[in-house]
């Protein structure tokens, strides 16, 4: 109901029209607006069954790891099954960065791909809280390599847990954004291990650089937000919180994901408005942040690490988490990556430097292995935002037929859109 009113609210704006069974008219052609509204409704994929039955199942991945009482409520590592009654393939689908397995875009690839014959297994991701606290081996996420090794540890057990109950005839993978390139370290890492021996690996708007993309998501705040100090940062992000809380609260506390950043362009630019392009990438980044920093403040405790809970200071359930919010609100992805990841990955490989761990953590450094799979096809989009502009050209030359670009969509912002549906499906069964 929400994007139809979207076709109506924003039409002139978003440049939406109709054309001919099949061609491509998703004409979102505004990188920031795309990314933010996604798909309209009525241009979404027509065959999406209204509902799926799923199972709410759970691993203890490190059974003896102790829970800091603050995470009290995480008891297990949470992901969901749709299974189909006869033999039929199974696809893992990895979430992208701070989403969980119930966030509308793995919900929505759920029913997809439950509907084209899969049984399907969402998972969060790594730099989701339930995953960081109960299933990362450091609990420091932002290594995708350890990332990888993480996720192919709790595809694992998932497999483990579920095969005698489903028949399965061979198994597939895929994921989006940062979870389309954790996609592609975990199929290099099954050519090792051969327990699933992939088919066919999906990634859909891939990250190239964790660092490149997350500086540039950070820069999408930085935009709107120059030069401030701490306390004018807190008299800012708190102002912009109190627009955003409205909504939160209204919606139930929803995942900080599409569909809040939706709501939120929906109720702060009404009918006729066209925000200004700083203010759609400074919603964007706001965005970032908060799902960022929520990472922060739970590897920072879960690993007693002191960039933002002092060391050894034991947070219980009912203490006020106020002012520590405050302070990981100001820490930058990037911020992260240099004060605690990078500290922390050296002081368990010594003399490892800054650029090797940037350089580890892209998909340059398994290039060859892209360049030579030809089971693992990519989709993407020329305007996407979190991609520079040799990112976009490193993915065209790597992986050249197998890659398929769209136009325009930004991040994300058309992976619901019939043809890209279409497209995937039909890449992955052929």
């Amino acid at each position: 109901m929400k994007k139809r009113l979207l076709v109506l609210t924003f039409g002139m704006l978003l440049g939406v029209t109709g054309g001919p069974a099949g061609a491509y008219d998703y004409k979102v052609d505004d990188p920031y607006v795309s990314t933010i509204v996604g798909t309209p409704e009525v241009l979404e994929w027509d065959k999406l069954p209204k509902k799926v039955d799923y199972e709410l199942l759970g691993l203890k991945v490190f059974p003896d790891r102790p829970t800091p009482d603050v995470f009290w409520y995480q008891r297990e590592f949470l992901y969901t099954l749709s299974y189909q009654k006869q033999e039929a393939p199974l696809i893992f689908v990895i979430a992208g960065t701070g989403s969980s397995f119930y966030s509308s875009s793995m919900v929505f690839l759920q029913k997809a791909l439950y509907q084209a014959g899969f049984h399907v297994i969402c998972l969060s991701s790594p730099t989701q809280m339930n995953f960081v606290t109960m299933a990362s081996a450091t609990c420091v996420p932002g290594n995708i390599v350890e990332d990888a090794q993480d996720l192919y540890r709790v595809m694992t057990l998932a497999w483990e847990q579920v095969k005698d109950r489903i028949k399965v005839s061979e198994f597939y993978l895929t994921g989006y954004s940062l979870g389309a390139s954790q996609a592609a370290f975990v199929s290099k890492l099954d050519e090792e291990k051969r327990v699933f021996n992939f088919k066919k690996v999906c990634m859909i708007n891939p990250a190239v650089s964790l660092y490149s993309s997350a500086q540039i998501l950070d820069g999408m705040l930085l935009r709107i937000l120059p030069n401030l100090s701490p306390e004018e940062f807190d008299r800012w992000f708190n102002a912009v919180l109190e627009k955003f809380g409205e909504i939160y609260r209204m919606l139930g506390q929803p995942p900080l994901d599409q569909d809040f950043l939706y709501d939120a362009y929906r109720v702060l630019y009404k009918k006729g408005q066209t925000p200004q392009e700083e203010n759609l990438a400074g919603m964007i980044g706001t965005v970032f942040r908060l799902a960022s920093s929520n990472m922060v403040f739970t590897a920072d405790v879960m690993a007693n690490y002191g960039l933002i809970v002092p060391k050894n200071r034991a947070l219980g359930s009912a203490d006020s988490l106020t002012d520590y919010m405050k302070v990981t609100n100001r820490v930058s992805f990037i911020d992260y990556f240099n004060e605690f990841l990078y500290p922390y990955s050296r002081s368990r490989n010594p003399g490892l430097t800054k650029e090797a761990l940037i350089e580890g953590t892209s998909l340059r450094s398994i290039e060859s292995y892209l360049r030579n799979s030809p089971k693992i096809v990519l989709m993407g989009n020329e305007n996407d935002l979190i991609l520079a502009p040799e990112d976009l050209a490193f993915l065209k030359e790597v992986f050249g037929s197998r890659a398929k670009f769209y136009p325009y969509g930004g991040h994300l912002g058309n992976m619901t859109y019939r043809a890209n549906i279409y497209h995937m499906i039909h890449v992955i069964q052929n």
